[in-house]
């Protein structure tokens, strides 16, 4: 299990917002339903893989309860009869139609302005992701959007949601304690993830769950718009030592 991010990608590792003299804290979104609008695009791929498989395709909601899951676990799930080297099939499918299939999805409303903002508050962000290292990296160049996080952990590096690793890993880099975290997602296993870790949970109603499931699962709040999330994270004050992180 690798624990390095942004070393392992030194494109990404430049000109970023890193603020100092404040007590850190971190936010850490979810990124497929939460920063960007693709799960239509991954119901669709799916589906493809399965009929390409020669197999009945699972059904638009069933796709979208597993969002968010490693590729393997998804696969899994959603094909528990297939044997090992058939999921194995299945997967590569789904990775080579993903990287092939014109996309057509970006970032939700909000998103890009919203990051501005909290990054001018202080607040430090990173990205826990079921999306393997090179399709968030994609996502980053495709958005512009490396420049906001300072930390990210991927399905490859990291064991499935909603298992804390991603979260631990992210905090322990960064030196933020569980008590100045917070974990931003659209499932029900972010906001299980964000508990495991010890870290408090936001859900957003506009991707895989709805309100009254992203509190079931723990979560404290719900916001039904990205730039809604202003409201939770307000400025941070200044701290009475620099605590800049090194380039």
């Amino acid at each position: 299990m690798s624990r390095a991010s942004r070393l392992d990608w030194p494109h990404f590792g430049r000109q970023r917002h890193r603020p100092n003299k404040r007590e850190p804290a971190l936010i850490l979104f979810d990124c497929d339903g939460t920063l960007v609008d693709s799960h239509g695009h991954i119901v669709a791929v799916m589906r493809r893989a399965f009929i390409e498989m020669g197999l009945e395709p699972p059904s638009h909601q069933a796709v979208r309860a597993i969002i968010g899951l490693s590729l393997d676990a998804a696969v899994a799930a959603l094909w528990p009869d297939g044997g090992a080297d058939e999921r194995r099939e299945l997967a590569a499918a789904y990775r080579r139609l993903y990287r092939d299939t014109p996309a057509g999805h970006g970032l939700h409303d909000g998103v890009r302005e919203t990051l501005e903002e909290l990054a001018q508050r202080g607040w430090w962000m990173g990205v826990v992701t079921g999306k393997s290292l090179p399709g968030l990296m994609r996502v980053f160049e495709a958005f512009d959007l490396a420049r906001f996080f300072l930390v990210w952990r991927t399905a490859d590096q990291c064991p499935s949601k909603p298992h804390p690793a991603m979260a631990l890993e992210c905090m322990a880099e960064l030196g933020v304690p569980a008590a100045r975290t917070r974990v931003v997602g659209d499932a029900v296993m972010d906001m299980q993830m964000a508990r495991a870790a010890g870290a408090r949970g936001i859900g957003v109603s506009f991707g895989a769950a709805d309100e009254a499931a992203l509190m079931r699962s723990g979560a404290f709040a719900v916001v039904h718009r990205f730039d809604e999330l202003l409201a939770h994270f307000p400025p941070l004050p200044a701290a009475s030592a620099s605590c800049t992180i090194g380039a």
